[in-house]
């Protein structure tokens, strides 16, 4: 029995005369704008100065987006290269389609952070440590502009619930899917709030927060991403490796490299200095 199908939506792009608007940006636009709201203010709480956030978000989410962009690419390149691509090489390009990796965005981006960090005599675990419920509360935003675009949804489903999904984008009518859109978009915020309570509860300094993020969020990933089938124009690309996609051996390798930075900094409870001149702040 079905007790909650999900519609997906009859569109995601809206036209102001000749601008589109776009759900799936304005849901990363949001993300954005959440996650550094947040981050502010909890940096702010730590006795960082006030506009630090702002000037190193930019770098950072600039930076993020490319990085984001070319992962995505790189793990998805049959759907652009090669003789199974159903798009243009150059539709590469065209990042509106969908298709953001997240650790693309955390390494680049993380590189345009620490650089700003750097200029500014920043300690970059504090920083990171501040971040990290904004990035998990960021990505549970941004998991739905993949609800509009109709993408990043699993295998058939007889649960009592599940998404609908358009013949065009990969559906079959009466059938639903696992709405992994929608599980990792409540892994994401239930994270978020974990790591607050873990960070005002325990010392978690130096990038340790920021460790945990990782492994809680790498841990979510890997269960989602097996009920995942992304198909593209009716084939799935993913691709794979000793079973398992790309992105669940990402998970692995990072999963296990957040708990051995965890063990090593384990006896790091000293407090932290967040800037030159600040006060020695928790950075939880």
């Amino acid at each position: 029995m079905v007790l909650a199908a999900i519609p997906s939506p009859p569109q995601g792009v809206w036209h102001l005369g000749f601008l589109p608007i776009r759900a799936y940006a304005l849901c990363f636009i949001v993300a954005i704008l959440f996650g550094a709201w947040l981050s502010d203010r909890r940096w702010r709480a730590r006795g960082g100065e006030k506009g630090t956030i702002a000037d190193i978000a930019v770098p950072g989410v600039i930076l993020g987006l490319i990085g984001a962009r070319l992962y995505h690419v790189i793990v998805d390149w049959q759907t652009y290269f090669g003789p199974r691509a159903v798009k243009e090489p150059y539709q590469a390009l065209f990042i509106w389609e969908g298709g953001l990796g997240i650790w693309g965005a955390v390494i680049l981006g993380g590189v345009g952070v620490a650089l700003a960090c750097r200029r500014r005599g920043i300690s970059v675990g504090a920083m990171a440590d501040a971040v990290a419920p904004g990035i998990a509360f960021g990505q549970a935003i941004a998991r739905w502009g993949n609800w509009f675009n109709q993408e990043l949804y699993g295998s058939p489903t007889t649960l009592p619930w599940g998404l609908e999904i358009d013949r065009a984008h990969g559906g079959e009518p009466g059938v639903l899917y696992h709405p992994t859109f929608l599980y990792e978009s409540i892994w994401d915020a239930a994270l978020g709030f974990a790591l607050i309570l873990a960070g005002r509860r325990f010392a978690l300094h130096h990038g340790r927060l920021f460790a945990l993020y990782v492994a809680g969020y790498t841990f979510g990933r890997f269960w989602i991403e097996g009920l995942r089938i992304d198909p593209v124009g009716g084939v799935d690309h993913a691709v794979e490796f000793l079973g398992l996609r790309v992105n669940q051996w990402t998970s692995i390798v990072l999963f296990a490299g957040a708990l051995v930075y965890l063990w090593v900094r384990r006896r790091a409870d000293d407090e932290e200095i967040v800037a030159p001149a600040a006060r020695p702040v928790h950075t939880s």
